[in-house]
């Protein structure tokens, strides 16, 4: 087996030292073009190959971000995905992808990749509830941005979309459209994202005078089989809702399933806005009116706040950045069914 060429013998051939070769090759040192020359032709000579973590980790930096996430087959996280990947290229750095599948140990495991230099910093994306170990497991650490969902306490730079506002634009097109009985179906109670579309559902309802109904509200998971069981209970009830707004698409799409199972109309026998406006929204029968945010701005922006703080630009305290969200109109909302 052919041996492997090593920087001594760059420096070898070259006649300079291995420091000389090694701090050139990082960056680190200006030759004078003659000696210059012969690092690289030795290089060229030797077919070279530095080794890149060695280099890295000499220069106390990976060159690389990661997105831990808790899935990847999920649109609105592989849309995430493609954004800081873009904008972290633009940035000069490579993407690590962490995918967590919610377990805590694995959460553990990428925010250890912090400390033994595998990564320079970590956009994280979590949607389960956070009882207190994973904001203990980030510790003191700076170089984190939590977007999309919130861990309570964590004292690190956040990216969120207005889910307020959210809240309150989808309840109040099912209002405009004359609904009163609106069911909320939404993910686990203790989540972040959960308690402020509550609140914006709230806030619509009492500004239309319309008393609030916590038998209506269904917390749950935000997923299509959640949405195809409340779905299916609420037509079983004896005074079904007029309207639904689930707060994610998966649970609209849930609530459609079980609403086809029973040969019933949307939005005759009931109208459904959703969130996220994940690309199958336009696409289903009938396409889904939703609130739409944009997972690819979380990504972005979370990139920008994450390299500012790697190059020592962040602002101090840590920023929490709100971004708008926008109701996106289709064809599942329709006036409350006869005789409701």
């Amino acid at each position: 087996m052919a041996k492997v060429p090593t920087i001594r013998d760059v420096a070898e051939l070259a006649d300079v030292s291995k420091a000389t070769v090694s701090r050139y090759l990082n960056g680190s040192l200006a030759l004078p073009p003659e000696t210059a020359k012969r690092v690289d032709d030795a290089v060229v000579a030797l077919n070279y190959r530095q080794n890149s973590l060695a280099r890295r980790l000499s220069l106390g930096s990976s060159e690389t971000i990661g997105l831990a996430m808790p899935e990847v087959a999920n649109p609105f996280f592989a849309e995430l995905a493609d954004a800081v990947e873009e904008a972290a290229s633009e940035s000069g750095y490579g993407l690590a992808l962490c995918i967590t599948r919610n377990k805590l140990e694995r959460e553990a495991l990428y925010l250890r990749w912090l400390d033994t230099r595998h990564l320079d910093g970590l956009i994280f994306a979590t949607n389960r509830p956070d009882d207190g170990s994973l904001r203990s497991l980030m510790g003191e650490r700076a170089n984190i941005v939590l977007v999309d969902e919130d861990v309570p306490g964590a004292d690190v730079p956040k990216v969120f979309v207005d889910n307020v506002e959210g809240g309150y634009l989808a309840t109040r097109h099912l209002l405009d459209a004359g609904h009163r009985r609106i069911a909320h179906v939404t993910g686990p109670e203790t989540l972040f994202t959960v308690r402020e579309r509550l609140e914006g559902y709230r806030r619509a309802l009492a500004e239309a005078q319309v008393p609030f109904d916590s038998g209506l509200v269904h917390f749950g998971s935000y997923d299509r089989s959640f949405g195809r069981a409340v779905g299916a209970e609420l037509i079983a009830g004896a005074h079904p809702p007029t309207a639904l707004f689930a707060t994610s698409d998966y649970i609209a799409v849930g609530v459609l399933d079980a609403l086809r199972e029973r040969s019933l109309d949307v939005p005759g026998y009931m109208s459904i806005v959703g969130f996220d406006d994940m690309e199958f929204a336009s696409l289903l029968m009938p396409p889904i009116t939703t609130v739409r945010q944009s997972a690819a701005e979380l990504g972005r922006t979370g990139v920008a706040l994450l390299v500012a703080m790697l190059t020592g630009q962040a602002a101090s305290p840590p920023t929490v950045r709100r971004l708008p969200v926008e109701l996106i109109e289709r064809a599942s909302v329709g006036p409350p069914r006869a005789g409701s």
